[in-house]
């Protein structure tokens, strides 16, 4: 034992030796692994990295050391969603040059607003502002740090003159809120307005509200500072035509939204400018009867890395009826294979084209320029320089001023006349193709609430969409723009259609918390985001979570042609996912039943599921159903609640302001 003991002791301390020898030897080689070795191929990496040019906002580029290179005085910001503001500002800064002043318009997601107050460096200058509001009372996307800016504190802004110009729609609660808030923000940073704020109102007439606005606003400037009108109203190009006979196919653009060959050459991450395309998998009628069509529709999102959750918006970019194009270079007898590229005459504009060129004309009225909504009044004015005809060119500018009001909206918005339209009635018009696609706006992309929930369905996304589809006055066919276009496609095996999506996040979610009451108030298409939400909260039921009770208000013309989606509605119900179903079929009897006649009827489960912390839903039309839904909830609670109106008024805005309340409306 002690032997054995002893052999065991004088082995330990040779063992010791070599243990040291070993891990000095990998120490050793420890370092220079990590340290030196790493460090040798570690820094071409780096150097890469820090030759690519950084430019920040505020720097030699910035919009106020552009003004002052090219002499500039007026600079027009815009805060756009949709496009209707940035065209506005453009109108603005074209406008200046009538006024011996010279504008430029500028996006203030790309400049830095810190800047503002340099304006007094500059003389006789004025900040104008095109805003429209989006959501919820919030700015849009490009606006949102130059809101964020002015709620952090802004700036000095004394001697600073102004103006705003706010977008918005009266159906929506939060009017105009953007623009009011700058237009106050600013007096109270020191500047000075020079015209009182415009509110263009969408849901009457926002073109009507601008023209008003704008005609008395420009009489103000002269007054403020001392300039008088040119006399000049002609119209001046802001893009010059070249025309390129020799361009391979490869180089121009075919519907792409900004990065060239984007819709074959697919790269994530995909977004507004970099749509992803979605083969379209289903599409099935959801109507059965009645004359009306309601589409169901899939869009397979396999190996896109886009993830949604219920609730969110998803985006299409449609394609214009080919058959309008057609009568376009028909009625101007242009060829419209014709590639072309639109460059923009001033070289320091930020906007070099008005959309991805060089394109052939098709591609331009096919997938770029809005055809087929009615033109506004500055490209009316436009147009009737190439009126032949003395009586077609006074008709055209008679619609163009303030008192040409009642007559722009009955021939141009009661009865829809689109270009093609205008083209076919005026016969002695004939401006030039490439104006045509200078003067219209571009199409926008569409948005649907998607009816799915990501939880059951990780690799597609569900819309329901109505087919919009109707005569006007006149006789003409007018269809929407994106439900004619998916109507059209057939989907089989020898015909796989891909369609650019991207999709929106969105605020209206269902609670963090599965177990939390929910009541929700959808009809007709206003069901899509509750079917998600169906969807979502029956996979978490079947998952053993718990879900607390699920109330859907739903409404329909009639139970035989247009309850869509019956089938798993009734699933629902029975797996207890839906907890109860309230249906409003407002045609099947003679006195109309809507949605919140029968939210009038159950004040108590209303109030109920209000007092245990629950959440209430609005999805639909904001004109009419939105508002009385409203109106019913702030009687439930002034009659549940014991309040009076203006507390129960309070009540509401506080469920809003806490996230139980939530609207996803349209007008």
């Amino acid at each position: 034992m002690s032997s054995a003991s002893n052999a065991m002791a004088g082995g330990g301390g040779l063992f010791s030796m070599v243990d040291l020898f070993v891990l000095s030897a990998a120490g050793g080689f420890a370092i220079y692994w990590f340290f030196i070795r790493t460090k040798k191929q570690e820094q071409p990496t780096f150097k890469k990295l820090t030759v690519s040019p950084i430019v920040e906002k505020g720097s030699s580029s910035g919009f106020i050391n552009k003004m002052k290179n090219t002499n500039r005085n007026v600079v027009v910001f815009y805060g756009s969603q949709t496009g209707t503001a940035e065209e506005f500002a453009t109108r603005l800064a074209k406008d200046a040059t009538r006024y011996g002043m010279k504008g430029m318009v500028a996006d203030p997601e790309e400049c830095d607003m810190e800047d503002l107050s340099q304006l007094r460096d500059i003389e006789n200058s004025l900040v104008i502002f095109c805003l429209a509001t989006y959501g919820e009372g919030d700015p849009t996307d490009n606006a949102q740090e130059f809101y964020d800016f002015l709620q952090s504190g802004g700036a000095d802004l004394d001697d600073v003159k102004y103006a705003v110009f706010a977008l918005g729609n009266k159906t929506y609660e939060h009017f105009n809120a953007m623009g009011i808030y700058v237009d106050k923000r600013l007096e109270e940073l020191g500047a000075k307005r020079v015209y009182e704020i415009g509110l263009g109102d969408d849901d009457a007439n926002i073109e009507e509200d601008f023209v008003t606005w704008r005609e008395k606003f420009w009489p103000a400037v002269c007054e403020e500072f001392g300039v008088e009108p040119t006399g000049d109203d002609s119209n001046q190009r802001q893009y010059t035509l070249e025309v390129m006979s020799d361009i391979p196919r490869e180089k121009t653009y075919h519907g792409e939204i900004s990065r060239l060959g984007s819709f074959v050459n697919q790269k994530p991450p995909y977004d507004a400018k970099n749509p992803f395309m979605a083969p379209m998998t289903v599409k099935k009628e959801l109507h059965k009867g009645g004359g009306r069509s309601c589409m169901h529709i899939e869009f397979d999102i396999t190996g896109s890395k886009i993830r949604y959750e219920s609730g969110d918006h998803v985006a299409v970019y449609p394609i214009n009826d080919s058959k309008l194009v057609e009568k376009i270079g028909q009625r101007l007898n242009t060829d419209l294979d014709t590639v072309f590229t639109l460059t923009n005459v001033d070289e320091e504009a930020s906007k070099k084209h008005p959309f991805p060129n060089p394109c052939s004309y098709r591609t331009a009225f096919l997938h770029y320029l809005d055809i087929q909504s009615p033109p506004r009044t500055h490209i009316l004015r436009e147009l009737a320089e190439y009126a032949e005809d003395p009586k077609e060119k006074e008709f055209l500018l008679s619609m163009t001023g303030s008192d040409g009001k009642d007559q722009y909206n009955e021939w141009i918005v009661k009865d829809h006349r689109n270009i093609v339209a205008i083209l076919e009635d005026l016969k002695s018009l004939k401006p030039p193709l490439d104006h045509i696609c200078e003067m219209l706006p571009r199409l926008q992309c569409r948005y649907y609430s998607i009816s799915s929930s990501a939880k059951v369905h990780p690799t597609s996304i569900h819309i329901t969409a109505v087919l919009v589809d109707y005569k006007t006055r006149t006789g003409r066919q007018v269809d929407g723009v994106a439900t004619k276009w998916l109507s059209e496609k057939v989907i089989n095996d020898d015909q796989k259609h891909t369609i650019p999506i991207f999709v929106r996040k969105s605020q209206f979610r269902l609670p963090f918390k599965p177990s939390t009451p929910v009541i929700m108030i959808g009809p007709g298409t206003g069901l899509a985001p509750f079917r998600g939400f169906l969807q979502e909260r029956d996979y978490l039921k079947k998952e053993g979570k718990p879900v607390g009770d699920t109330i859907l208000y739903f409404g329909c013309r009639n139970k035989v042609h247009d309850f869509i989606y019956e089938n798993e509605l009734n699933s629902f119900k029975e797996s207890g996912a839906l907890t109860k179903l309230h249906i409003a079929f407002s045609r099947d009897q003679n006195k109309k039943v809507y949605v919140q006649h029968l939210l009038n009827e159950n004040k108590d489960e209303i109030w109920n599921v209000l007092e245990s912390g629950g959440h209430i839903y609005v999805c639909g039309d904001a004109r009419n159903m939105a508002r009385e839904v409203h109106s019913t909830l702030e009687q439930t609670v002034v009659e549940k609640g014991n309040m009076d109106a203006a507390k129960a008024a309070d009540y509401i805005k506080k469920l809003q302001s806490k996230g139980r309340y939530s609207c996803d409306v349209w007008s």
